[in-house]
């Protein structure tokens, strides 16, 4: 199965976005037509695919070294505790 020319597109746009005017989430809207949400579940996905990465593997790795590297972030921030009533 290759990539389509939306996801091809979504590995173009990560590799390049922050040399574009503005926010990203406002590049994202006006390019894909997406909410940033549905633009993430897309990348988070595709980003998991042998195609993606044959497309471009310098990209993939980047974004799922930061990806990896959040969800343990999450993982292991303690959550904050109250104190205990007195």
């Amino acid at each position: 199965m290759s990539l389509t020319d939306r996801e091809r597109a979504i590995l173009d746009f990560e590799r390049t976005w922050w040399t574009q005017p503005g926010p990203k989430e406002t590049a994202i809207e006006e390019q894909f037509e997406l909410s940033t949400t549905r633009y993430y579940q897309l990348l988070n996905d595709l980003l998991d695919t042998d195609e993606a990465v044959e497309f471009d593997p310098l990209v993939v790795r980047r974004l799922r070294r930061l990806r990896d590297r959040r969800r343990r972030a999450r993982v292991e921030t303690p959550l904050v505790q109250e104190p205990p009533a007195q």
